[in-house]
């Protein structure tokens, strides 16, 4: 009867964790989608943008078994498409996610999950029919920026990463051992970088190539702490270090509810810092990548179509999708 009792309670564990518990297995990936609406603006807390996003779509798919002694933390890459470049946002919306799903695909070790958020009142058609084919497991999210804040000189993407930053302190437990990464469609990553940030016990960072109008910008590093910085802007900036350049434990970002990218004064090329003095400090912060001598992630811009030969009114007899 106990053997009974035991593996009934077993199953219905594996059915209630099935998302959660394999957290140390999922490599869970934000995307943050510009369309540009007219619709109602989001509040700037962590509560009401979940209170928006509606009821998510979701796809899992069985784990794969690791070898022997892999690292299983779970890691969480966060990435955005810039709300200032509407041809991102449109045309080149699917390429991007192309390139994206194949290296997540190749990069995770571990069950991999991908978490995207379409800047919108709504999720779109087109988002959800490429997540639905794309191979990864997902979460479709969506979260809106309100008009006023995407002009020019405006910080991007706040809305949606604070949604996915309330999204899992929703639906993650702090026991759960995983990272957090906000990666980008106009970053280039090499799959060294996912088992780099793996172990990740804080806040880790590492160097970002082609960016800041210079080769790359790097943590400096002495004795294995991080002492300054080398960058092309803004060196006394307390975080002077790109989005692409670190990545942050959930138990971090559990563990500091408030912390959140700052919409009220915030400044383009601050959020950065001002997310990460609300978590951590320099002294603390780990170096990875061979203590940041090694370039994993490039900052490579998505080139803006040229579509001068485009027809104004539709001219084939399809309507293909790209």
């Amino acid at each position: 009867m106990d053997l009974v009792r035991a593996h009934a309670d077993t199953m219905k564990s594996i059915f209630y964790s099935r998302f959660f518990i394999l957290l140390p297995w999922v490599l869970i990936v934000i995307i943050v989608m510009d369309i540009d609406t007219k619709r109602s603006s989001v509040r700037s807390t962590a509560g009401s943008y979940l209170a928006r996003l509606g009821d998510p779509q979701r796809r899992e798919r069985p784990a794969h078994a690791a070898p022997s002694g892999a690292n299983r933390t779970a890691l969480l890459a966060a990435q955005s498409s810039r709300p200032s470049r509407p041809h991102t946002a449109g045309r080149c919306r699917k390429r991007s996610f192309t390139l994206l799903a194949n290296t997540f695909r190749h990069g995770a070790t571990a069950l991999f999950h991908w978490v995207v958020v379409e800047d919108a009142g709504a999720r779109t058609d087109l988002v959800a029919r490429f997540l639905a084919r794309c191979g990864v497991p997902y979460t479709h999210l969506h979260a809106l920026t309100p008009r006023r804040f995407k002009r020019s000189g405006m910080p991007r993407a706040t809305e949606q990463r604070n949604a996915a930053l309330g999204w899992l302190r929703t639906h993650r437990a702090t026991r759960e051992p995983g990272v957090v990464f906000f990666a980008d469609d106009d970053n280039t990553y090499s799959l060294e970088l996912f088992e780099e940030m793996r172990s990740t016990r804080g806040v880790s960072v590492w160097p970002v190539g082609l960016v800041g109008g210079r080769r790359y910008e790097r943590p400096i590093v002495e004795n294995g702490k991080v002492v300054g910085w080398y960058t092309g802007w803004r060196a006394d900036r307390p975080f002077a270090i790109d989005m692409a350049g670190f990545a942050v434990n959930l138990e971090v970002i559990l563990a500091n509810p408030r912390a959140l990218f700052k919409r009220r004064g915030a400044k383009p090329g601050m959020q950065e810092s001002d997310f990460l003095k609300q978590i951590t400090k320099v002294e603390d912060l780990e170096p990875k990548a061979k203590n940041c001598t090694q370039v994993l992630v490039w900052h490579t811009r998505t080139e803006k179509v040229n579509l001068g030969n485009e027809p104004k009114r539709h001219q084939d007899s399809l309507m293909i999708e790209v």
